[in-house]
């Protein structure tokens, strides 16, 4: 069996997932993908985005082969995804889900954690060491004896991250894991995220609808008809009326703000943020 690393040496980050040529289908005469080619730097947050039924959590899937390619090549980490490769390459990638109840194993919380650890054979002592290391870094040290069914939302959501994390896999693939979560916790899962991608560790694939989430990360993929309809900064996105349409999503709030202020004649350039418009703002209103 082939040993994948998911580290690599400082400099320029090398591709860690290839697509090339890539077509899944149920039905050959109509593949839900065809054709589709991309890669993706180590390190790089992804937001993979597109209308319903576009293909996003099959593209996803394909990458540890929870679904089977009809055609083209898969490389993660300098390995072609093939039946020797498929055990290796999945200790690489972790998924969260929508729904946090879909992941919950164990009867407490640091039973759930410990058995994904336990899945790697990992000694009794690094196994300690990783669960103490990652319920201080997301704070879920004191959820640690509670059984699942007594956390909030954001807590479900949380300690799914971390029982991923703790097996410290280099790509982490969020699938729409912010959609059943209140704003609190969604902030929360933001800062979680921007935390990872600060540390360099991580390469993050994230489908999602939500434009904040779109705007924080570095790369869009927007899926259309089976294809891939752009390869985009969230920007550049957000500044193409007819990509929103196809993948409909609409503009993060300040940009909205500010295009409706812009036709009253008030100048108020595209935000990077909500704060940073209100930060513009605020002078000229004094200035009156």
């Amino acid at each position: 069996m082939k040993t994948i690393h998911s580290d690599s040496a400082a400099g320029a980050a090398p591709d860690v997932i290839t697509l090339e040529r890539v077509s899944f289908g149920y039905d050959p005469e109509h593949p839900i993908l065809h054709n589709l080619s991309l890669s993706i730097p180590r390190g790089q947050w992804v937001s993979i985005v597109g209308p319903n039924g576009c293909g996003k959590s099959t593209l996803v899937k394909l990458l540890n082969a929870l679904l089977p390619k009809s055609d083209g090549e898969i490389t993660v980490y300098g390995h072609r995804l093939e039946e020797e490769t498929i055990q290796d390459i999945r200790r690489c990638i972790g998924m969260v889900f929508q729904n946090p109840d879909n992941q919950f194993i164990g009867a407490t919380v640091e039973e759930d954690i410990v058995f994904g650890l336990e899945g790697l054979c990992l000694p009794y002592a690094e196994m300690e060491e990783r669960l103490q290391a990652i319920s201080a870094k997301l704070g879920i040290g004191h959820l640690l004896e509670k059984h699942p069914g007594e956390l909030s939302g954001g807590q479900k959501q949380r300690v799914a991250i971390a029982s991923i994390l703790a097996m410290k896999p280099g790509i982490v693939i969020f699938d729409e894991a912010s959609s059943m979560l209140d704003e609190g916790s969604r902030n929360e899962l933001m800062e979680i995220l921007q935390g990872m991608r600060a540390e360099g560790n991580y390469t993050i694939l994230m489908i999602t609808h939500d434009a904040d989430e779109i705007l924080a990360s570095d790369r869009v993929l927007a899926l259309h008809g089976g294809g891939l309809a752009a390869d985009v900064t969230p920007a550049e996105l957000f500044l193409d009326e007819e990509l929103l349409r196809k993948c409909h999503l609409r503009e993060p709030y300040p940009w909205r703000l500010a295009r409706e202020l812009q036709k009253q004649g008030i100048p108020a350039e595209v935000p990077a943020s909500e704060k940073e418009l209100i930060d513009r703002l605020w002078p000229s209103n004094f200035s009156k």
